[in-house]
């Protein structure tokens, strides 16, 4: 593992930073002037969006759902502070009409992609560097439809205990939003769904991008905080 502790030593690597939260995240760093990484499954689309985002940002091809590909993809990347895990399949797969399909296809994503980028990135991480993984808040909070995203994300509490016992001294941490009133897919909803959720929140807000980003740099850069799953929705649930 590399030896290096400087702020400056290692990108920034996005798994999934093509669009939403994880595109939110790199354009952070981006702005802040860090080598940054993003990944998304087409290359020409992913090109584009680094070109889009700026500063020393470039754009690699991932396939998650094919892992047996993912070493050679990431074969470029050199030393890494920072690796967010943010790539998702946005699912709604009942039971009544269970699809076997799709449910493979997100466990894949989440959970083979997500560790394989972790074991393949492992060797060049920094040592004071840090692992984000993203889950989400139906993990306790399903929803009809939710049979395998609840289960992903719930599995992801167990996926950060183990990379943060075998990769130390590297930190590794969740994020757990929930509704994100702007992120690409609810800022397409409905006033009156937003409206419903807000008023059962303590704040009387939803989640915005922008505190999921300040969310995710907390967990990233504070060097006391790791194996910690961070729940971010306002307090939903309390009343």
């Amino acid at each position: 593992m590399p030896q290096h502790d400087g702020p400056d030593d290692g990108s920034v690597v996005v798994i999934g930073g093509t669009s939403g939260l994880g595109r939110d995240v790199a354009e952070h760093y981006a702005k802040r002037g860090r080598e940054v990484v993003i990944t998304g499954r087409d290359a020409a689309r992913t090109e584009a969006i680094a070109a889009e985002i700026g500063g020393r940002t470039s754009g690699v091809a991932v396939d998650l759902s094919q892992p047996e590909t993912i070493a050679a993809a990431l074969a470029g990347i050199g030393e890494v502070r920072h690796l967010i895990l943010s790539a998702f399949v946005r699912d709604t797969n009942k039971i009544s009409d269970y699809q076997i399909d799709r449910a493979v296809g997100l466990v894949m994503v989440k959970m083979v992609g997500y560790t394989e980028v972790a074991h393949v990135l492992a060797p060049r991480m920094v040592r004071d560097g840090s692992v984000l993984i993203f889950g989400g808040g139906s993990k306790d909070r399903p929803f009809p439809g939710s049979a395998t995203v609840s289960t992903v994300n719930a599995g992801v509490v167990g996926l950060v205990n183990v990379l943060a016992a075998e990769l130390r001294p590297v930190r590794v941490n969740a994020l757990h939003p929930s509704i994100v009133a702007d992120s690409p897919f609810w800022a397409r909803q409905p006033a009156e769904i937003h409206e419903t959720y807000a008023a059962r929140t303590p704040t009387g807000r939803l989640t915005t991008m922008a505190d999921v980003t300040d969310a995710a740099v907390f967990l990233l850069e504070n060097r006391a905080v790791n194996g910690v799953n961070l729940n971010i929705n306002g307090g939903t649930g309390l009343i």
